[in-house]
């Protein structure tokens, strides 16, 4: 299991949070947030002026610790994830989060298409909002 620090305290409860599934950044470099070392983000929804957040869910039928995509992006040449080093050097998340979006319905995008694992689409309870 993955130690993660989120921020997450403001916007949602730890019951919200205790055995539910949710999206994971995980090749992220380590950092130390709140006195341990943080080995991910956790993707939530916002809001418009972020007074409301709420974890992108996968959906029910996901395997635990598989790989999201978006249909017709392959975002490594190789198909494997960038390295954490990587992630940082090149600033990939920071050029990627401004298409991270959730449509009128709820569902996490990127450029128009969803954020999917096997099990189907993942959702969001907030629309038209930004994924972070």
């Amino acid at each position: 299991p993955r130690r993660i620090a989120s921020g997450l305290r403001p916007y949602l409860k730890s019951e919200d949070m205790e055995g539910r599934l949710c999206l994971v950044l995980c090749n992220l470099k380590e950092r130390k947030l709140v006195g341990f070392p943080s080995h991910g983000m956790v993707l939530c929804a916002s809001n418009s002026d972020h007074t409301e957040v709420r974890l992108v869910s996968p959906p029910v039928d996901a395997v635990l610790g598989e790989r999201v995509t978006v249909p017709d992006f392959d975002f490594a040449e190789d198909g494997t994830p960038f390295a954490p080093n990587k992630i940082g050097k090149k600033k990939v998340f920071e050029k990627l989060a401004p298409f991270l979006v959730t449509n009128k319905y709820g569902v996490p995008e990127f450029l128009d298409r969803p954020l999917m694992t096997s099990g189907g689409v993942c959702t969001s309870p907030i629309s038209n909002g930004s994924v972070s």
